[in-house]
């Protein structure tokens, strides 16, 4: 072991203001993942964002001369901490527990929130410790994010410079990105909309609604003055910002017209820069969510070898015996997982009405569940969480048919904790790297998923007055809600209640989602990159068309970029992305705030 090294063990790690300062920064961001996660239905990993933020806090203090230096090993609590706030979206928060309230008519209150979603979250805690030692002693899963984090953190804590250039990067990005859409609201900017007529087909059903003709602004085709999509675009990269743009035309330029010509769905009010988005969205949600659910489990099918390597003992590797390696004992271990199990079947029988034999079977699900996501994780980078909820769902649509409740929140379980046990895998990673103990950052990650829980809930009370009229609008086009409500519904109405036309594009849209993902999964990788990604395609079906635009803009620009100034890019796009993400989400999660105090 390298002096070095030794040094990072040996220094402070579980300390009062490493993980204070996670819970508040990842309080913040919480709410950064609300916001982007209602516009279009994505979380951020935040750990990289909230390690530079900390860093750059106890660096300024450092300079009173008051304080001694934040370590490397604080700052890696720090970003524990955050990063599980800042999940606390996958909660349930941006998917079943406003398609809940959209469906059954049912709401809760803050304190029910905050220990609901925090129960949930410590499902896959539990989960994430019994993994450790196998996942990534044993296994030695790359788990990149994690990695990236920790390498990150080993450069700025190496060269000074390179940390202040990011932070000044991050700080500026979120500057601009609050000025743009705080301007965006003060002058009531409004989108600037691609020119154009489009003749009504005689007899059709826009013409039968009275109108002549409407535009490519009532479709959604436009530009919006905004940053954060165009940031969006940057992280998601070229394959799926096309992908966005292919599924745009395709729903909204061809599709869309063509329900309502044909009377499938009755088109939006007159006037050519209104929106047609809410109209559309009837018809466009069902095969737009086939092909996002069809391709996710076709996805998942393929992660067989995963799957299996879950629950089977690893050969090879050395595990780490030390007693500082050692996050909980046998015994402990049981304890937990039988707490958290009673405590969530205790919950969805109380705040759910949902039967006790039926959540212990669910909660049993999420740990197999939870799992397999962490090891699809390690291994892609990408975490399953709409698949698993979806595999919840189908379950649940055989055990407790027409029961909304027990369809969506059993399945919220398993897509929260799938969240949050990959969440802390990352996490692991990255002290693994750095020599850091276990049990200090599992600490940090109740802490954090604590402070998130207050922070998330009531930021989402805040913004979401009424989940009926407010969200699968323009404003809050919410996929992940429409996804998980959709299903929801069909388990539970049956398909005589969709739409004329609905069934036969849900068998196409579901057919395409196989296709393309068993295309992206068997071609080589130089022909696989050249498919579309079903699940963005899909994703574009639910989402306005301008949103789609400005991401695929924003994956063009990042292209660019990677080919003219590679390591630049490299280095700093994220951070620049993440920015941006965060100036504008915490600035129109401010303004919102305003509105409704105002009003």
């Amino acid at each position: 072991m390298s002096e070095e090294s030794r040094a990072r063990i040996d220094s402070p790690q579980l300390t009062l203001r490493a993980v204070l300062t996670g819970m508040v920064i990842g309080g913040v961001l919480s709410l950064c993942n609300l916001y982007t996660g209602l516009k279009v239905g994505w979380g951020m990993g935040m750990s990289l964002t909230a390690a530079l933020i900390g860093y750059g806090f106890w660096q300024l203090m450092q300079l009173t001369g008051r304080v001694r230096p934040f370590g490397i090993l604080e700052t890696n609590l720090n970003q524990t901490a955050a990063s599980s706030a800042a999940a606390i979206s996958s909660a349930g928060l941006v998917a079943p527990i406003p398609a809940l309230t959209m469906i059954t008519g049912q709401r809760l209150g803050w304190t029910e929130l905050v220990v609901w979603t925090f129960s949930v979250s410590l499902v896959g805690i539990v989960v994430g410790v019994g993994l450790r030692r196998q996942l990534i002693v044993v296994d030695k899963l790359t788990f990149p994010s994690g990695v990236a984090t920790g390498n990150t953190l080993l450069e700025i804590y190496s060269h000074g410079k390179a940390a202040a250039q990011r932070l000044w990067l991050l700080g500026g990005a979120a500057l601009v990105a609050a000025a743009v859409k705080i301007t965006e609201h003060v002058a009531k900017l409004e989108r600037l909309a691609i020119p154009g007529v489009i003749s009504a087909k005689i007899g059709g059903g826009v013409e039968k609604a009275g109108l002549a003709s409407y535009t490519p602004a009532n479709l959604g085709f436009a530009l919006e003055p905004t940053s954060m999509m165009y940031a969006v675009g940057a992280l998601i990269g070229p394959r799926v910002g096309i992908s966005m743009m292919l599924g745009a035309a395709i729903a909204w330029g061809w599709l869309a017209p063509h329900a309502f010509e044909a009377g499938w769905v009755p088109p939006g009010p007159a006037g050519p820069a209104t929106s047609w988005y809410n109209a559309g969205l009837q018809w466009l949600l069902w095969p737009g969510v086939a092909m996002m659910v069809s391709a996710a489990l076709t996805s998942f099918a393929f992660s067989w070898k995963a799957v299996v390597s879950a629950f089977r003992p690893g050969a090879g590797g050395q595990p780490d015996m030390e007693a500082s390696a050692v996050v909980l004992t046998r015994k402990w271990f049981i304890v937990s997982i039988t707490v958290v199990t009673g405590l969530s079947v205790i919950l969805q029988t109380l705040f759910f009405d949902i039967n006790p034999l039926i959540a212990t079977l669910g909660v049993l699900l999420t740990f197999l569940l939870a799992l397999v996501a962490a090891r699809v994780s390690g291994e892609t980078n990408i975490t399953p969480v709409g698949a698993m909820g979806k595999v919840t769902q189908l379950a649940f649509a055989i055990l407790s048919p027409g029961q909304p409740a027990a369809n969506l929140m059993s399945a919220n379980v398993t897509g929260g904790a799938a969240s949050q046990c990959a969440d802390l895998m990352h996490d692991f990673k990255t002290g693994h790297m750095l020599g850091a103990r276990p049990r200090p950052q599992v600490i940090a990650q109740v802490c954090g998923a604590f402070a998130g829980a207050l922070a998330g809930c009531a930021g989402y009370l805040i913004l979401i007055k009424d989940p009926a009229k407010e969200l699968l609008t323009d404003k809050w086009p919410a996929p992940s809600v429409a996804s998980w409500k959709a299903v929801a519904e069909l388990f539970q109405q049956g398909l005589n209640a969709l739409p004329a036309g609905a069934v036969e594009g849900m068998i196409i849209g579901g057919v395409v989602g196989i296709v393309l993902a068993v295309l992206e999964k068997t071609l080589p990788k130089s022909a696989g990159n050249w498919v579309p990604s079903p699940t963005s395609l899909g994703l574009a079906f639910v989402i306005p068309a301008y949103n789609s635009i400005s991401m695929f803009l924003g994956a063009m620009v990042s292209w660019v970029l990677g080919r003219w100034v590679p390591d630049w890019t490299s280095r700093f796009l994220i951070i620049l992305a993440s920015g941006l993400i965060a100036g504008e989400s915490l600035s129109g999660v401010a303004l919102a705030v305003m509105e409704i105090l105002g009003g």
